[in-house]
């Protein structure tokens, strides 16, 4: 059983290995995919398209550029930040905020993630 103490929570969090980490890179998807393949949620990939749920960049659908297990977060094309400077940069976003709404099926077995 695991401890329900906060400190101990993150602790494992933080220190998990990355196959594990990869479990909480879940997404909800779209209704459409619901239907299709039987199941609420799946793990963001590199490819697959988004539409982003929360934040500043809410409405924003494009393709997850990168996928960073050890900060849980995706970059997403068209979701950046300018800096003071004038640059622009990617905008981290939890995979939490954002809907798979088209899924990248190299292997046609996504859905055994």
């Amino acid at each position: 059983m695991t401890s329900s103490q906060p400190r101990k929570q993150r602790k494992s969090r933080y220190q998990a290995p990355l196959h594990i980490k990869h479990k909480f890179m879940g997404s909800m998807l779209s209704s459409e995919l619901r239907e299709e393949h039987k199941v609420k949620s799946l793990p963001v990939r590199v490819g697959d398209t988004v539409k982003v749920l929360r934040g500043d960049h809410k409405g924003t659908e494009g393709k997850v550029a990168v996928v960073d297990l050890k900060k849980t977060a995706i970059n997403i094309d068209g979701v950046t930040v300018t800096k003071a400077d004038g640059t622009e940069v990617p905008r981290p976003v939890h995979p939490s905020n954002v809907m798979i709404t088209k899924l990248e099926l190299k292997d046609e077995k996504r859905t055994g993630d």
